[in-house]
């Protein structure tokens, strides 16, 4: 019987369609429909199912359900909504007024909303930004104190000042604070009269502060270090900036960290070199404002150094000489929210180089989310000023932002699959560099509302075998079945052969199924609106007649491979229209009186007649002269219609042909008349006119015309003739009279013969 069971379910598997996804799911309760896609419903009805169907198709797609008999009351169709928790205005402020603690500010909007999450249902919010006024600013100089840069801190001695001066300009609340850094401990490598200490990895030697002259002067005390190398620990002490934000003195604010050296850096995989292999655990080892563990842990990487930079919402500024700006720059398109500025010689350009930093990281807004659940995914698009759209990765931020301007997103957030503890999820969406964020939490609607009100171990599942909900049973495990009513251990090939076929010789379930707990399930198709039904499958509704190329003609339903016709409709595909209207003529007869209404057809019982309704009849007296002037005016553009032509004679189809032998000849399939006229110019035409099986009026007209025969014609030619009979009997008259004179003359040349010849013998 396991065997059995198990070719059931290979046989299931084979005969899934594919297309729709609701159907090829063979859900087994609404909640696992639900979860298939946004397009699935459940039907709760009870008695929604036909003999054959399996419980699986419940579950299908909202119009097919529709289609099927399912009120749209008993359809299960959970979806997705939102809640906006915390929605606190962004802040418009302007410099001057009123003092407003930092997280008195708003420059983001909304803070905190819940989503309920239908699967491949997307869920959408906006989400706007606006830079405040007057927003307060953490700056950290992180100075490169190696030998080389003995000029440059020089110059630095008095940037404390200079830049409280040229902040003031931007912020009434700035603070600044220093450290420095060289390398990971060694001897000191200074030689000679050199003055300078041993080298370190990081100091941090002024949290931030107010105090401008209080950096000059701290500033003022520092020596320059030794190192053997060129490339520089300073990546050791960004982590260090980073992540020991009570020892730096960090608030919720603008963080930039001004990065200075004339050197390269090195990263993870370098401390090998030294002997070190422990990778960065990027915590805080600051003790006594010094890091501690540049011995024991290797540099960070650049991905490890990113990360930390982003969760503490610090911009970093590499302020370096111009030989190694193209190593800076590769390293910038690696960091988010990061600029880099050439530094003269000796650091002099230091306090322009911080401000361009600043007014090109302040005026463009990245956003960024936390890691995403699993089978969650977010799509951004921007909307900036000037109209400008973003779509995709560039859907992510808005360059070109001045104080005061507002610009939003859309974010569009998608579950693909349930969580698999089932439990809530929080993401959160800030914009790189600042310090708010958005938080949002993800709940999943896996489960149907119907479920609440299941009941275990119902008697409806046959003995209680089951849960019943949402209008089905849900068997217990082992049970099998409609109302669960089989085990799994108790059902024989024998039970199924018997049961599951219609006759003893027919193929079981007629091969349209699969026999289950001895009752045949129907196969699906991949259409949904197709189906088997039937005890045995025997039935189905897409294998009737069909018309036009729709089943039953689209005025009607299949029924078990026969067409059940709509009302007026008949035939064995519902072609053939009771409906007598359209045989009715202008004169309110049905077709004319000349014939009966077939199928919404006249057929004509006077074979002279043809049309809609009756009404042409080709032969007829009066057609040839009904349609000459048309006829003239299209084919040799003559006659009393040649200049409404286009609009009076375009009724028939003309078809032009040589001579009059070419014209059509009568017997052929439809009636047609001969037709002779004369037209303008006193000549014969000919042509024949006919309506063709299609209805349409057909004039085949020869080219070739021919002179008539008019009294006028005829007394030309009679006078013609008379003219010639006159000519020929003067000619004749004359002819006779000289033939007379020409005798005479004969005669009396005869007699003088004569006598001369008597004279001559006397």
């Amino acid at each position: 019987s396991h065997l059995r069971m198990m070719e059931i379910t290979v046989h299931l598997c084979f005969s899934i369609p594919e297309g729709n996804e609701c159907i090829k799911a063979i859900a087994k309760s609404c909640g696992e429909c639900i979860q298939v896609g946004a397009k699935c419903g459940w039907c709760m009805d009870p008695g929604f199912l036909k003999q054959g169907e399996a419980t699986s198709t419940r579950c299908d797609e909202l119009e097919s359900l529709r289609k099927r008999g399912c009120s749209s009351t008993k359809v299960e169709n959970p979806q997705g909504s939102q809640w906006i928790l915390k929605n606190k205005a962004v802040t418009n402020r302007i410099k001057g007024a009123e003092n407003l603690r930092a997280e008195d500010i708003t420059q983001i909007q909304p803070q905190k909303l819940t989503l309920s999450l239908r699967l491949g249902e997307p869920q959408s919010f906006n989400l706007k930004f606006k830079r405040a006024e007057d927003y307060p600013i953490d700056l950290y100089y992180l100075m490169d104190l190696s030998y080389s840069m003995k000029d440059d801190l020089e110059n630095v001695k008095n940037l404390g000042t200079q830049l409280m001066l040229e902040m003031s300009k931007i912020t009434s609340d700035f603070r600044i604070g220093f450290g420095s850094f060289v390398e990971k401990k060694l001897l000191n490598p200074c030689t000679g009269d050199q003055n300078c200490t041993s080298p370190f990895s990081y100091k941090n030697l002024l949290t931030l502060t107010s105090n401008g002259q209080e950096f000059n002067t701290l500033v003022g005390q520092q020596q320059i270090d030794g190192n053997l190398d060129s490339p520089e620990g300073g990546f050791d002490a960004i982590m260090q900036v980073a992540v020991c934000g009570e020892h730096i003195g960090w608030r919720n604010v603008t963080r930039l960290l001004v990065f200075s050296t004339d050197a390269g850096f090195h990263f993870a995989g370098d401390g090998k070199l030294g002997g070190i292999v422990l990778p960065n655990d990027g915590k805080c080892h600051l003790e006594n404002n010094m890091y501690t563990m540049s011995h024991y842990y290797d540099h960070p990487s650049i991905a490890h150094l990113v990360q930390k930079l982003s969760d503490n919402n610090i911009q970093t500024i590499f302020a370096v000489t111009e030989e190694f700006q193209p190593v800076y720059m590769e390293l910038k398109n690696l960091i988010p929210k990061s600029a880099v500025g050439i530094l003269s010689a000796n650091s002099s350009n230091v306090i322009n180089l911080i401000i361009d930093a600043y007014n090109s990281l302040s005026s463009e807004v990245i956003l960024e989310n936390s890691k995403l659940p699993e089978g969650v995914t977010i799509m951004y698009q921007s909307r900036c000023k000037n109209g400008v759209t973003g779509e995709g990765e560039m859907g992510r931020k808005c360059s070109d932002i001045s104080i005061g301007d507002d610009v939003s997103f859309t974010i569009r957030i998608t579950a693909k699959q349930c969580p698999k503890m089932g439990k809530p999820e929080t993401i959160k969406i800030k914009p790189l560099g600042f310090n708010e964020e958005v938080e949002i939490t993800l709940n999943f609607i896996c489960e149907c509302d119907c479920h609440k009100d299941g009941i275990e171990n119902s008697d409806i599942c046959h003995n209680g075998n089951g849960t019943y909900e949402c209008g089905a049973c849900r068997c217990n495990e082992g049970r099998i079945g409609r109302q669960c009513e089989c085990s799994t251990n108790e059902v024989t090939i024998e039970d199924l052969d018997k049961s599951c076929r219609k006759d003893r010789g027919t193929d079981i379930c007629s091969n349209n199924g699969d026999c289950v707990c001895g009752t045949c399930e129907c196969k699906k198709r991949e259409n949904p609106e197709e189906r088997y039904s039937g005890m045995f499958c025997e039935c189905d509704n897409f294998n009737c007649d069909r018309s036009n190329n729709k089943l039953c003609g689209g005025h009607g339903h299949c029924e078990c491979r026969w067409c059940i016709c709509d009302a007026n409709w008949t035939g064995s595909a519902c072609d053939c229209s009771l409906d007598t209207t359209t045989c009715l003529a202008s004169n309110k007869q049905i077709c004319n009186g000349r014939g009966t209404c077939e199928c919404g057809t006249c057929k004509c019982t006077n074979p002279k007649f043809q049309g809609p309704s009756c009404e042409i009849c080709p032969t007829c007296p009066g057609v040839c002269t009904e349609h000459k002037e048309c006829v003239q005016c299209r084919a040799f553009g003559t006659g009393e219609k040649k200049d409404t032509c286009e609009r009076d004679c375009s009724y028939f189809n003309l078809i032009k042909v040589k001579d009059r032998d070419k014209l059509p000849q009568p017997g052929q399939a439809f009636p047609l008349m001969h037709c002779k006229e004369r037209d303008a110019n006193d000549c014969w035409f000919y042509y024949t006119y006919a309506v063709n099986k299609k209805s349409e009026k057909e004039v085949h007209v020869s080219a070739l015309r021919a002179l008539t025969s008019s009294p006028l014609w005829a007394g030309v030619v009679a006078g013609i003739v008379l003219i010639v009979l006159a000519l020929l009997l003067i000619w004749k008259l004359l002819m006779i009279i000289h033939d007379r004179r020409e005798f005479a003359k004969f005669e009396k040349e005869k007699m003088n013969a004569k006598w001369d010849t008597v004279r001559e013998w006397r």
